[in-house]
C-alpha cells in the first residue's frame, strides 16, 4: 500500500521536473542565439578552468620532490619555477571561474528579468475573484522567492552540480592510474557515503525549511496586513493586540528557524566526520607508501592536495543541495501561479470594441459570486446613448455587481450584456477597458504626485492636458495652492489628501482617459454634504456627452438622472424617471421619504 509520505514525494519530483521543464527555454531559449554562445562559452571556459585546477597539484608535488631531491622535475623548471607555475595555475583557475560567470551573467539577469515580467504581467491578467480571495503580502512572498530561485538554480545546477561531479571523477582517474585503486576506493566511497547523508539530512531540512517559509510568509502577511490597515489600528487602540499577533508569528517562526540552524549544525558535523575519515585513510596509504619508498615525499603532498580540493565543494554541496531544493519548491509555487487560469480571458479572435454612442444593453442578466448563492435574477435593461441611469437599492441588491460585469471583472453566468449590440465576452479586454471611465466610492491613488496620479488616466498625457482634467474636476486650484503644486506626494493610498479631495483628483483621472462611459460607483457616498454637492457638480460635468451609469445609495444624487433602475434582491422591481417613481409611492418613493426625513432629523 502506497504511503502518504511516498506520495508527497512522488508528487515533489513530478513538480520539480515541471520546474526544470518550465526553466529550460529560459536557459536555452529559441530564436536567441547570442543565449545559447554564452551558454556553451561558459561551460567551455568552466572545464578548462576544472581541467588546469585539477593539473595544479601535479606542479606542486613536483615543487616539493625537487625541494627533497627526490623524483625528476618536469620540464627542468626547478623547485622555483615549479612554485610560479603553481601559483600561475591557481591564478589562471580564478580568472577562468570569475570569466565563466561573467560570461553567464547576461544570460541569469535575462531570465529573471523575463520570468518576473512573465509573473507580473500574469497577476494582472487574473481575475477580481482569485485576487480578493488572495493575500497580497503572501503573494508578493512568493513572486519574491520564485524569481530569485530562476538564477539561483541556473547558477549552481550549471557550475556547481556538474563542475563537481566533472572535478571529482577526473582526481578519482588521476589516483587511480598515478597510484592503485585502493585510493580510488577509498576516495569513492568516502563520496558515496558523503553524498548519502548530505541527501538523507537534507530532503529532512528541506521539510523544515519549507514550513519555516510558511511561517515567515505568515508573518510577513501578518505585517503588512497591519500596515495597510493604520487607521484602523489606531481607531481601536490595537497596536499591543497587533504587536502581540506580529509576535506569535514572529515566535512560530523562530522555533521553524532554530530546528533549521540545529539541523544544519548536526549536517556539518556529519560531512565533516566523513571527509576528515576519507582523508586521513588515504593519506595513511601515502605515508605507507613513503616509508617503502615506493613514493615520494611529493606523492604525498598531492594527495593531500587532491583530497583538500574536493573537500572544498563537497562542503558547500549540502548547502547547494538544499538550496537547489528549495529552489524547486519556491519556482514550483511561483509556476502553480502561472497556470492559474484567468476566470475572465479574451476569446480566440476576440474583435476591438467599436463604440458609436455607447448604448448599454443587459438582456436577463444572471450571476452569482457563489454559485449556490445567485446575485443578479435575471435583470434586463436598456441605457441609450448618451443618457444617465442610476442604479439604486438596498445593500446586496446587485448594484455594485452590474458595474463590475460591465468592467468584465466577472462574466455573467446567464443572459448577456451588450456594449453598441457587440456582447463584451466577445470584445477584447484591453478594448473594453479603454471606454468605460470608473470614479468608484474610494479613490485609491499611487504613492507618487498629485500629477502622476492624474496623469495615469491616459498614457503620455501633456502637462497642459493634466491640468485641464483637474480644472474640470474642480481640483486645479487646490493643487496650485499647495507648496509643491502638482509635484505634491499623495503618500500611500493616498492617504495624505481628504476624501473629497482624493476623489476629485479621481475624477480628473477619469476624464483624462476621456471615456465614452463612464461609471460612478457610489463616487460620492463616503463625503459630507457640502463636499458631495461640489463633487456632484464635477461629475455632472463629467457626465456631458457620455454614458452614464450611477450606483447610488444617497438618492438627492441622483434625481436629475434619465432613467432611475431600483434592484431588490437581485431583481429590477421600478423604473422610471424620479417624478415617475415618487408618483407610484412604492419601493423608490419609500427609499426617498426615509432619507429626507433622515436628513431633516440631521
Amino acid at each position: 500500500m502506497t504511503q502518504p509520505d511516498d506520495i508527497t514525494a512522488r508528487d515533489e519530483r513530478r513538480s520539480s521536473l515541471r520546474t526544470l521543464r518550465r526553466v529550460w527555454p529560459y536557459l536555452w531559449p529559441d530564436g536567441q542565439a547570442w543565449v545559447k554562445y554564452r551558454v556553451v562559452l561558459a561551460l567551455a571556459v568552466l572545464v578548462f578552468a576544472k581541467v588546469i585546477a585539477v593539473y595544479t597539484p601535479v606542479l606542486y608535488k613536483g615543487a616539493v620532490d625537487s625541494l627533497a631531491a627526490e623524483g625528476v622535475p618536469d620540464l627542468a623548471l626547478g623547485a622555483i619555477g615549479l612554485t610560479v607555475a603553481y601559483g600561475m595555475a591557481r591564478i589562471l583557475t580564478i580568472g577562468f571561474q570569475q570569466l565563466r560567470d561573467a560570461i553567464f551573467a547576461p544570460v541569469g539577469q535575462r531570465a529573471l528579468r523575463r520570468l518576473a515580467l512573465e509573473t507580473f504581467t500574469h497577476i494582472h491578467r487574473l481575475s477580481m475573484r482569485y485576487h480578493i480571495t488572495r493575500k497580497t503580502g503572501g503573494l508578493s512572498r512568493i513572486i519574491e522567492r520564485g524569481v530569485k530561485g530562476v538564477e539561483f538554480l541556473l547558477r549552481f545546477m550549471l557550475f556547481s552540480v556538474g563542475p563537481l561531479i566533472l572535478e571529482l571523477t577526473m582526481v578519482a582517474v588521476i589516483l587511480a592510474v598515478l597510484f592503485d585503486v585502493r585510493y580510488l576506493l577509498i576516495v569513492a566511497g568516502t563520496i558515496g557515503l558523503y553524498f548519502w547523508f548530505t541527501f538523507a539530512v537534507t530532503e529532512w531540512r528541506v521539510k523544515l525549511r519549507r514550513e519555516m517559509n510558511k511561517q515567515d510568509t505568515d508573518a510577513n502577511q501578518k505585517a503588512i496586513d497591519s500596515l495597510l490597515n493604520y487607521e484602523t489600528v489606531k481607531y481601536f487602540g490595537a497596536e499591543a493586540r497587533e504587536a502581540k499577533r506580529y509576535d506569535g508569528a514572529m515566535r512560530a517562526y523562530a522555533a521553524a528557524a532554530l530546528k533549521t540552524a540545529y539541523s544544519l549544525a548536526f549536517l556539518n558535523f556529519g560531512q565533516s566526520v566523513l571527509i576528515t575519515a576519507g582523508l586521513v585513510g588515504v593519506m595513511v596509504l601515502a605515508a605507507i607508501g613513503v616509508q617503502a619508498g615506493t613514493l615520494t615525499v611529493g606523492d604525498f603532498v598531492m594527495v593531500n592536495a587532491y583530497m583538500i580540493q574536493i573537500t572544498v565543494p563537497l562542503n558547500f554541496l549540502g548547502t547547494v543541495y538544499r538550496e537547489i531544493r528549495q529552489s524547486l519548491v519556491d519556482m514550483g509555487e511561483m509556476f502553480d501561479l502561472l497556470e492559474q487560469p484567468a476566470d475572465v480571458s479574451d476569446r480566440k479572435g476576440a474583435t476591438k470594441l467599436a463604440v458609436n454612442g455607447g448604448r448599454i444593453t443587459l438582456k436577463d442578466v444572471r450571476f452569482g459570486y457563489d454559485p449556490e448563492r445567485e446575485i443578479l435574477k435575471g435583470v434586463s435593461l436598456q441605457v441609450e446613448a448618451g443618457q444617465t441611469v442610476a442604479i439604486v437599492g438596498s445593500t446586496g441588491s446587485g448594484k455594485s455587481t452590474i458595474g463590475r460585469l460591465l468592467f468584465r471583472f466577472y462574466d455573467v453566468t446567464g443572459g448577456s450584456l451588450l456594449i453598441d449590440g457587440q456582447d463584451v465576452r466577445d470584445v477584447s479586454q484591453s478594448s473594453l477597458h479603454d471606454v468605460i471611465g470608473v470614479v468608484p466610492q474610494d479613490t485609491v491613488l499611487f504613492n507618487d504626485t498629485i500629477g502622476y496620479n492624474i496623469g495615469y488616466g491616459r498614457e503620455n498625457a501633456s502637462q497642459e492636458q493634466i491640468e485641464q482634467a483637474a480644472r474640470d474636476a474642480q481640483i486645479h486650484d487646490f493643487i496650485l495652492s499647495l507648496p509643491d503644486g502638482y509635484d505634491t506626494t499623495v503618500g500611500e493610498r493616498g492617504l495624505k489628501l481628504s476624501g473629497g479631495e482624493k476623489q476629485r483628483v479621481g475624477i480628473a483621472r477619469t476624464l483624462l482617459k476621456n471615456p465614452p462611459i463612464l461609471l460612478l460607483d457610489e463616487a460620492t457616498s463616503a463625503l459630507d454634504s457640502d463636499t458631495e454637492q461640489e463633487i456632484k457638480e464635477a461629475l455632472v460635468r463629467a457626465g456631458q456627452g457620455r454614458t452614464v451609469i450611477t450606483i447610488a445609495h444617497r438618492l438627492s444624487t441622483i434625481a436629475e438622472a434619465d432613467q432611475i433602475v431600483v434592484l431588490e434582491q437581485g431583481e429590477i422591481c421600478e423604473l422610471g424617471t424620479h417624478d415617475d417613481l415618487i408618483a407610484r409611492e412604492g419601493r423608490y418613493a419609500h427609499l426617498w421619504n426615509r432619507q429626507q426625513a433622515d436628513g431633516e432629523a440631521a
